[in-house]
């Protein structure tokens, strides 16, 4: 999958956000190491805005530009994968997939969905969480002892949320990769 990300990169990854949530691709997906086998963490995302700037896409050069100041910031949300808490040796004996993970740019959310706003560029951060205790189980970021998260940031995985795709070509790889992006597939009539 990080080859993946990293082909989106070169190109400039866009991820749709709609009203009603979209789900990320490709997911984000992690394999972890070096854990505690019998300590239980809680695994969650958030996503921050790398800069202060709104962008467009000039067509005419096939690039990203600077449109002016952000717009205000939205609700900063945490998104909890759904298996959490478990044990470390449980989180390490797969890939951990965020594929349930929906963004939006509905401000009255209240899915939980990850609330960003559109033509703006967001950099993912993933977090590791010791659980110490059944209080800290059901925390967010800002309730946890700071020595108890652990925060990895992929800039392979900077995105710019947009509500249509701008570059043709993510559209097309978006495509090309996606397996639930087969509808808008050209097909072969011989396969008819």
């Amino acid at each position: 999958m990080k080859n993946l990300w990293d082909e989106f990169y070169t190109l400039g990854t866009e991820m749709i956000v709609t009203k009603a949530g979209r789900r990320m691709f490709p997911p984000f997906q992690v394999r972890l190491y070096g854990l505690e086998p019998n300590v239980k963490y809680i695994l969650m995302m958030d996503f921050v805005p790398v800069d202060d700037k709104r962008y467009r896409y000039a067509f005419h050069s096939s690039k990203w530009l600077v449109a002016g100041k952000a717009d205000p910031s939205v609700p900063g949300r945490v998104h909890i994968h759904p298996d959490s808490p478990c044990t470390g040796a449980q989180w390490m004996k797969q890939i951990v997939s965020f594929d349930k993970l929906k963004l939006t740019n509905n401000l009255m959310d209240d899915n939980g969905h990850i609330i960003l706003n559109s033509m703006h560029k967001y950099q993912p951060r993933f977090h590791v969480v010791l659980v110490t205790s059944d209080k800290n189980a059901n925390a967010n970021l800002n309730d946890v002892n700071r020595d108890h998260i652990k925060t990895f940031v992929f800039p392979e995985s900077q995105f710019m949320a947009v509500t249509a795709y701008q570059n043709h070509m993510i559209t097309q790889l978006k495509i090309a990769s996606n397996p639930f992006a087969k509808g808008f597939r050209d097909c072969d009539p011989d396969d008819w």
